[in-house]
């Protein structure tokens, strides 16, 4: 998009209104030009029959609606869907669908590539890339949304993808602000979740924010020792530094903070890793969300049994916490948790 164009996926209700307001126009026509933009997903201004026609005719010369480039759709035997988007500087990025009993998920990215190199993780083999912009995280919600078959509503949204979110709080937060307009795309924040492997900086502004999103942190280790192995930022922030953070995370009444946990033969799946992580989590509202891990021949671990994975469950349960096995959704197309990467051409 020309960089004298105004891109409107990225902006603001109050800056549609702003930008209306220079235009001459009120307050409403520019919650009109929002609503045509993120409610209804029209990309063509001169469509936008509500707006006068002499103001289309000037916002042609001005703005514009970008949508990343969707590349490639892979369709996993599971219904997964995997969408792998070109970005305008010819970056790429992915991101996935996964219907589950009547919910229609959307896993978005906010990262091209990631910096934090997760030793379970195809994407921090990319290394970073760029920050995405709030325009281009937004452009995956309404992309996807376009590409809806017969009967299907997205429902809910995980910053699960690529990259740490929290590394790019600035663009997340307009993105999810953006996202959740009433006049817009109306998404519950009750129905939105961001995962962090453990940025307590970015916590900590989320934790001052008003978002009311839902959040996840990523764990998987009960010592410092073995975390700072898989997970080196926490080498930066150690586990009780983090649990800190969590503890001293506000939670609305009936909300609860998610840990999730990656099951890594014979790294952090022993029934003493199970005992220690009972007693890490004491006191704070949570739930565990167990995660076999998803092979792949650029990854060193192998999955823990599910055997052990049941055992180590159980210790949870009796203990009072609440712990899911995660089923793996999409590992025939490479769309399951921890296996989204993009190789660059002669890279």
């Amino acid at each position: 998009m020309n960089e004298n164009v105004v891109d409107l996926v990225g902006l603001l209700r109050s800056e549609v209104e702003a930008l209306m307001g220079e235009l001459g126009e009120p307050a409403y026509r520019g919650r009109q030009l929002f609503h045509w933009v993120q409610a209804r997903r029209t990309r063509d201004v001169n469509a936008m029959s509500s707006l006068p026609r002499g103001v289309r005719a000037v916002l042609v010369e001005h703005v514009g609606v970008s949508r990343p480039e969707v590349s490639r759709v892979q369709r996993s035997l599971d219904g997964t869907r995997k969408y792998l988007f070109r970005l305008e500087d010819g970056e790429e990025i992915e991101s996935v669908l996964i219907p589950d009993d009547g919910r229609l998920t959307t896993c978005i990215s906010t990262q091209a590539g990631c910096p934090l190199a997760c030793r379970f993780c195809l994407t921090g083999l990319m290394g970073l890339r760029r920050n995405l912009r709030a325009a281009e995280i937004v452009g995956q919600i309404l992309a996807l949304q376009e590409r809806l078959e017969q009967g299907e509503r997205i429902t809910n949204i995980v910053l699960m993808g690529m990259g740490e979110p929290l590394l790019n709080f600035t663009q997340v937060e307009r993105a999810l602000r953006i996202l959740s307009d009433e006049q817009g795309a109306h998404f519950s924040p009750r129905r939105i979740t961001l995962s962090t492997v453990g940025h307590i900086p970015g916590i900590q502004k989320l934790a001052a924010s008003d978002l009311g999103i839902n959040l996840a942190v990523s764990l998987n280790a009960t010592t410092d020792a073995v975390r700072d192995e898989i997970m080196p930022i926490n080498r930066r922030w150690p586990i009780a530094e983090l649990l800190g953070a969590c503890r001293a995370y506000p939670l609305p009444n009936r909300r609860w903070l998610t840990f999730e946990y990656v099951m890594l033969d014979g790294v952090n799946d022993s029934r003493e890793d199970a005992k220690r992580l009972v007693g890490l989590l004491h006191g704070i509202r949570c739930k565990i969300n167990l995660i076999p891990f998803n092979t792949a021949p650029d990854l060193p671990d192998r999955a823990s049994p599910r055997e052990r994975v049941e055992v180590f469950q159980r210790v949870l349960h009796d203990a009072g916490l609440t712990a899911t096995i995660r089923e793996s959704r999409g590992w025939d197309i490479s769309a399951a948790c921890g296996m989204l990467r993009v190789e660059k051409e002669n890279a």
